[in-house]
């Protein structure tokens, strides 16, 4: 299965998005609680997905997405994020991230994200 990066502000959302992978067997590598600790980890950890909020403190998932491809054309990216972000999601979608996931999620819809973003 894949190792997955986990990047949002909130620990409890951490939590939920954790707890949906490794229940179909995902491999949870590291967390961040912002862009720049992403940024950090990915370069560190070699993820093989990254789940990314948009909305963080410091440096925002959008910005730090966009350093991750130019680090490395092929991550894969889903965003997990909050309702009224379409404008920001569009341009995540035109750096290229996998799919997006609204909060609050079921957690098959974070599984199938992932699956789709992985195949």
């Amino acid at each position: 299965m894949a190792k997955v990066l986990i990047v949002d502000d909130a620990k409890f959302m951490r939590t939920l998005v954790r707890d949906a992978l490794q229940q179909v067997g995902h491999e949870i590598v590291g967390e961040a609680e912002n862009g720049v600790e992403a940024i950090e980890k990915y370069r560190e950890l070699h993820p093989d997905l990254v789940t990314m909020d948009i909305t963080m403190r410091e440096k925002d998932g959008i910005e730090a997405t966009e350093e991750i491809i130019k680090m490395d054309k092929h991550a894969k990216v889903i965003m997990v994020t909050a309702l009224g972000q379409e404008a920001l999601l569009a341009r995540a979608i035109k750096l290229g991230v996998k799919d997006f996931v609204v909060k609050p999620f079921p957690p098959e819809r974070l599984q199938k994200a992932a699956e789709k973003a992985l195949s």
